[in-house]
């Protein structure tokens, strides 16, 4: 398998959430190539399996193929590489596949590639695997850096709070619908901020983190109503069971939906031998480890609660270049990687 083709080609195939059936089969073709038991699964994902055909030796290594919306050309400029996932996260899911086309077959392991469908959205995904597997350990393929291990991801929330008011004269006290809305707005604010006083402001991971992410209003002549869309980041020991009853004691009687995909936060343990063993493969590359958590989410927030197997989250990349119109990786980090 020439790995970086492999890359490439994936880039060249623009999988924005919901659009990843070329991109799907394109590596599903690719893994039996590279002599991969390989296939669709009923979700969509890409599965390729290598090895032992069972056994308690099971490791899953979980990418995603989609792509947020945003076509990036592919282009080679130096040692950078362009294109929409070259980071989030393609370029970590060509490199397991190239890994373990590389290791082959062993007798006493089964490897589990995943190139999971919807991360970018819901995880259906990564929900549709949780009850199919139970491995030895876990791999989350999302761009760490290769000389840096991620044990730990922030949980996540979205809803919306919707207010509905009886139309009145602009010269009268009453609250409207839009007032109501900012004033829910401000509580949540208060609310984080009052929360996080309790936590070390140096330490992003730890605190809870609201975000604006879209507001609208109406009126039909009778009735104001007005909307905001939001978007939480959750600490460590926030549960969303929590968070529900929070926001709607702050939104005083008015409508709170929170959208499914709602996740907690997930911190792996950092003393297994997983660990171990990527701590002495990067030293033996020429790399000095690291270890990070990420203040986003990802589907180690799904699967690993569930299979409850050592995991971390590793992949070549910046990870500050998610989403962004740069985005790309470096060549010789993802061949390092």
């Amino acid at each position: 398998m020439d790995s970086l083709s492999l890359l490439t080609d994936l880039l060249n195939l623009y999988s924005p959430t919901d659009h990843t059936a070329e991109a799907v089969n394109y590596l599903v073709e690719q893994m039996r190539a590279a002599g991969f038991a390989a296939s669709v699964d009923g979700a969509g994902n890409a599965v390729g399996v290598m090895g032992a055909s069972h056994g308690p030796n099971e490791i899953v290594l979980l990418g995603h193929i989609d792509t947020v919306p945003g076509l990036i050309p592919v282009r080679r400029d130096g040692d950078r590489l362009y294109g929409r996932g070259a980071v989030d996260a393609k370029g970590p899911l060509a490199a397991f596949v190239a890994a373990v086309a590389q290791v082959g077959p062993l007798p006493d392991r089964r490897f589990v590639v995943i190139g999971a469908m919807d991360e970018e959205g819901d995880s259906h995904g990564a929900r549709f695997i949780a009850d199919k597997y139970r491995p030895a350990c876990l791999i989350i393929g999302e761009p760490s850096g290769w000389e840096r291990l991620t044990l730990g991801y922030k949980g996540s929330a979205w809803l919306e709070f919707r207010a509905r008011r009886a139309v009145g004269h602009t010269a009268g006290q009453s609250e409207s619908a839009c007032e109501a809305a900012v004033g829910f707005w401000n509580r949540v604010v208060a609310y984080a901020g009052e929360y996080n006083t309790e936590r070390d402001a140096r330490r992003v991971f730890d605190q809870l983190t609201p975000t604006l992410r879209g507001m609208r209003s109406d009126s039909d002549g009778f009735a104001d109503s007005a909307a905001l869309r939001l978007g939480l980041r959750l600490p460590p020991g926030f549960s969303v069971e929590e968070l529900t009853a929070q926001l709607n004691s702050l939104a005083n009687g008015d409508e709170i939906e929170i959208f499914p995909g709602a996740v907690p936060a997930h911190r792996a343990e950092k003393n297994t031998p997983l660990v171990r063993a990527f701590l002495a493969a990067i030293r033996a590359q020429g790399g000095v480890p690291g270890f990070t958590v990420k203040t986003g989410t990802s589907d180690m927030n799904v699967v690993a609660p569930v299979w409850n197997c050592p995991t971390l989250a590793y992949g070549p990349g910046d990870s500050s270049l998610d989403h962004t119109p740069e985005e790309h990786i470096l060549v010789s980090e993802y061949l390092r990687g």
